[in-house]
């Protein structure tokens, strides 16, 4: 609970009456949040808290999909070697390198687009190509359980912001039909974040087509999962790029680095450079983060990866269906077990981490009232031996009552 400093006087200033009200409302509905600190590398065992308080857990909350995230070590620490740290400006000043224009390219062949732009963070790829895409008088039209960059980036541009019930592409279609502007921009995730599942981007391009709209697809959590050697959500439907004209992904998931990108066609990637304004504002990434990125985009192409965690996922299911266990429908790597209350979730999350077993409890507002759940992330460093310790922790910790 709040502490008695977040209490503040009845003469304080509003805004930290404002501010201490917030928290403790947060509190109150079992929805605080609170950072966790490492002290290790990030990998499938990781070590909790510091000095005498370490607690080594079992990870099933990282989104390093692949296992790459400890892989490029090397790779950095020469790069970093050569090219220092800092990128020292923009790109558009002078923190635009070979090497960043090395990863550009080899992006745009991977996910099969003529041109690709770099971003410091997905977050700020998102708010940059909508903000540049979108402006006073278009319509964007997003999924209700979009990612919170998606739906900041559209209240951002000053165009009129719809959103369609989730995968409920009847109703995207009305509005579409419906609507007054000529521009229409839909956004899509195509892999969503806290339910694992994925969107029928075919079906969204078809759309699209008919009703002279522009496709944004953040494949996030798509890519190096799906599609031939991990190329992405686009490769999976066999859509064109024309079919699929923006695409963003992320450096920091199954490539298991830091960055994001945009991938489109020249002109597109051209006119992003001039009017995304997190991209012309914002320091470069460090270019031997950049080197690094390149030699984990090579280690994505081995299907072997993509075949252990698929294995992972199957044998995940299948073992909790047989204990009862409410899985949302996903056959990606982000297996949420719906709890309901808060509480509960905080709970079972708890009584996990007793057993050194970490896996998150998410709640709103991240996730509807009602609908808090465990997001367990499965990756292709677990092995059957991981799985079955968490099998039987769960069957430990749910109660009867939430079971199938």
């Amino acid at each position: 609970m709040p502490s008695h400093s977040d209490t503040p006087a009845a003469n304080a200033p509003i805004w930290q009456q404002r501010v201490a009200k917030a928290n403790q409302q947060r509190h109150a509905a079992s929805q605080w949040r609170s950072r966790r600190t490492l002290s290790s590398a990030q990998a499938v065992e990781v070590r909790l808290g510091e000095g005498n308080e370490q607690q080594t857990l079992l990870n099933f909350c990282s989104n390093d999909y692949l296992g790459l995230a400890n892989q490029a070590g090397e790779d950095l620490a020469s790069a970093a070697r050569e090219w220092g740290l800092g990128s020292g400006a923009s790109h558009l000043v002078c923190g635009h390198s070979s090497v960043h224009d090395e990863l550009e390219r080899a992006l745009a062949r991977y996910t099969g687009y003529p041109k690709a732009l770099l971003f410091s963070t997905g977050f700020m790829a998102n708010l940059g190509c909508i903000n540049a895409l979108a402006q006073r008088g278009d319509l964007v039209v997003q999924d209700k359980l979009n990612h919170a960059s998606l739906i900041d980036g559209a209240l951002l541009s000053r165009a009129d912001f719809q959103r369609y019930r989730h995968l409920d592409y009847p109703q995207l279609q009305r509005r579409l039909q419906k609507r007054d502007a000529d521009m229409a921009l839909v956004v899509s995730d195509s892999i969503f974040s806290m339910d694992g599942d994925l969107a029928d981007v075919a079906q969204l391009a078809n759309l699209c087509e008919q009703q002279n709209a522009m496709l944004m697809i953040d494949d996030a959590h798509g890519l190096g999962i799906l599609g031939e050697q991990g190329r992405g959500v686009r490769n999976h439907f066999g859509l064109t790029s024309q079919q699929l004209p923006l695409y963003i992904g992320t450096l920091g998931k199954a490539l298991g680095g830091f960055g994001a990108f945009a991938a489109a066609d020249e002109a597109t990637i051209d006119y992003l450079v001039q009017f995304a304004r997190p991209y012309i504002y914002t320091t470069a990434l460090p270019p031997a983060v950049a080197a690094a990125m390149l030699a984990n985009l090579e280690r994505m192409h081995d299907d072997r990866l993509r075949q252990q965690l698929q294995a992972a996922i199957g044998y995940f299911r299948q073992q909790a269906k047989a204990l009862g266990l409410q899985l949302m429908p996903s056959d990606s790597p982000i297996q949420p077990l719906m709890v309901g209350a808060e509480d509960d979730a905080l709970a079972i999350s708890k009584a996990l981490e007793q057993d050194n077993i970490w896996v998150t409890a998410i709640r709103p507002p991240t996730v509807p009232e009602g609908s808090s759940r465990l997001r367990i992330t499965l990756t292709a460093a677990h092995t059957q031996q991981h799985l079955d310790r968490l099998l039987q922790a769960l069957d430990r910790h749910v109660p009867e009552e939430q079971r199938a």
